[in-house]
């Protein structure tokens, strides 16, 4: 990536002209770093998951540890896991917009960047666990001789009614909030970078008219995204929520789910971050100020996920049902256990420090925790599945659910998906919003200027 060379990181404030040549410098110099990297991602990902993938698709689902009565497994995991990584980057940047907060410029478009490749490894898994995706277009509504319609009231093609629908918005969203900084890089680049960015900056001249015209799209843009984003994890909840199996029949799943969405996606946010200052050389842009507020909503978040799953146990163990006795004794002691208490151990104790403003300023020790909140996160999602289904009603119905060796290695080639795709778009589109940190730096000046005795 773009550190150069073995320069000391300069994190004395920039001056507005210096903006412009930090961010499109992100854009033209390729170090052999960043090759490498890439490289071994698209390896990765070829290796484990397209030919895994392939292996499935010839050989059968099969393959994988799902079973009767476990008909879910780790894809359907992986898949919430994803679409909850995807929720605060656009959710935050919206919200954040429109309470006016200066500290999200220079952080935004990196997080909602990771929001839309998120949403696209999520329909991946979708793909990957029906078993035979070239047949996935009977989902869609459309005459046809077999009398085939999906079923309305199914609360999968809600799924699939909601993600379309917050992928598109989420796109439109971060390509609205770019044109002007398309233009920029139009204006400093030259060759086939010029030829692409004078197509993508729709021939932005930065006109009064088009900053107004801009300022009221990306503003409806943020109030329409903040109901979707809550609206999509709240419907994949219900994928779960609306059965009657004991350990998913839980009126509380809709709020425990986009509070653990927005947890996991801020901790994802931390991470991304923390690669894009000290990659690419950002130390002036990205301040541990950003780390010190996504280190306290963290906290915040930490403490609203621990409170829902006391109160998930708790209203179990007070119905006195003897099914859910049972599937609350089996998560707590079963064989998925250690992977349960890792799970409180990442997400409710780790989290604790963040108390401290000593960690919370402490760029690496965050990095560290947004890792372990987001294993964490993924040991949930795991969890939910894997502890309902094998012990659902009589014991005539049990069986034990464990991944095979083509569902972990799938898990790994997913994340190196999602690597790849965000290393194109750090050198296609600016990491960083060059005129909303102009704005800051601006705003920043202004405030010292009036607080002078």
């Amino acid at each position: 990536m773009n550190r150069v060379g073995n320069q000391t990181p300069d994190e004395t404030p920039p001056k507005l002209a210096d903006v412009n040549r930090d961010v499109i410098r992100t854009l033209t110099e390729t170090t052999p770093l960043y090759w490498w990297t890439f490289g071994i991602a698209v390896m990765v990902a070829v290796l484990c998951f397209t030919l895994p993938w392939a292996y499935q698709l010839v050989t059968g689902i099969g393959v994988a540890g799902m079973n009767r009565p476990v008909i879910w497994g780790s894809y359907i995991s992986c898949f919430i896991f994803w679409i909850g990584l995807s929720h605060s980057g656009t959710l935050l940047s919206a919200v954040l917009h429109i309470t006016g907060s200066q500290w999200r410029k220079a952080i935004y478009r990196s997080a909602e960047a990771m929001t839309l490749f998120s949403l696209v490894v999520a329909v991946i898994f979708v793909l990957v666990h029906v078993g035979r995706p070239w047949f996935v277009y009977w989902t869609i509504p459309y005459p046809n001789q077999r009398e085939l319609w999906p079923n309305f009231r199914s609360p999968l093609l809600f799924d699939v009614t909601a993600i379309t629908t917050y992928m598109t918005a989420s796109a439109t969203f971060l390509f609205v909030g770019s044109i002007p900084d398309f233009a920029a890089a139009r204006d400093g680049t030259i060759g086939w970078r010029h030829s692409m960015y004078r197509v993508l900056s729709l021939g932005w001249r930065g006109t009064q008219k088009e900053w107004k015209h801009l300022g009221w799209a990306y503003t409806f843009f943020a109030v329409l995204v903040i109901p979707l984003a809550v609206s999509v994890h709240s419907i994949v909840s219900w994928d779960l929520a609306l059965s009657i199996v004991p350990g998913f029949h839980q009126t509380i799943f809709a709020p425990y789910f986009v509070v653990g969405a927005i947890y996991s996606g801020t901790a994802g946010i931390v991470t991304v971050m923390y690669f894009l200052r000290k990659y690419y050389h950002l130390e002036r842009y990205i301040l541990p100020s950003h780390f010190d507020k996504l280190g306290r909503l963290l906290l915040v978040l930490s403490l609203l996920w621990t409170y829902i799953n006391i109160v998930e146990l708790t209203t179990g163990w007070f119905s006195h049902h003897s099914f859910e006795l049972e599937f609350i004794d089996y998560r707590l002691t079963g064989a998925w256990a250690p992977i349960y208490w890792s799970m409180i151990a990442f997400c409710a104790v780790l989290p604790l420090s963040l108390i401290s403003s000593r960690v919370r300023t402490n760029l690496n020790v965050m990095l560290v925790l947004s890792i372990f909140i987001n294993a964490g996160m993924l040991f949930e999602r795991f969890i939910i599945i894997t502890t309902s289904l094998p012990r659902k009603y009589l014991p005539n119905t049990w069986a034990d659910y464990a991944p095979t060796w083509v569902e972990y290695s799938i898990m790994l080639g997913s994340l190196a998906i999602f690597v790849t795709l965000f290393l194109i778009f750090v050198k296609i589109v600016p990491s960083m919003s060059i005129y909303e940190v102009k704005e800051e730096l601006l705003h920043n000046a202004k405030h010292q200027q009036e607080n002078k005795p």
